[in-house]
């Protein structure tokens, strides 16, 4: 098992900057790929940005050149650098983590909120 904390989340006004922390636990070793996912009000889950153990990185085309995704493998932490945020970026911000390909874990998720 792999457990998730996420921590970072807030209230900011458009144009801030936000970032996210996400520290996994337990059975860390094998895990893949991390990444965050975000989902809006009464909208679907979707992909932000994800890295994988070698660092290969993907982005959503909707936070591409302002949001960066990052890892310390020793510390067993991803991070997500959110620049110049606009309004609709506004969710929960939910960080998972992919271990042996098919294990999906989940953070409990935190709420970021852009102000326009």
């Amino acid at each position: 098992q792999v457990q998730l904390v996420e921590s970072g989340g807030g209230l900011v006004q458009a144009g801030g900057s936000l970032r996210l922390s996400c520290a996994a636990s337990g059975s860390t070793f094998s895990i893949n790929r991390m990444g965050w996912y975000r989902q809006a009000p009464g909208k679907q889950r979707e992909l932000v940005a994800a890295i994988t153990s070698s660092g290969n990185t993907n982005y959503a085309d909707s936070v591409k050149g302002r949001f960066t995704i990052s890892r310390d493998n020793a510390k067993n932490t991803v991070y997500l650098q959110m620049n110049s945020l606009k309004p609709e970026d506004t969710a929960v911000y939910y960080c998972y983590a992919l271990r042996y390909y098919t294990e999906n874990y989940w953070g409990q998720g935190t709420q970021v909120t852009v102000s326009s």
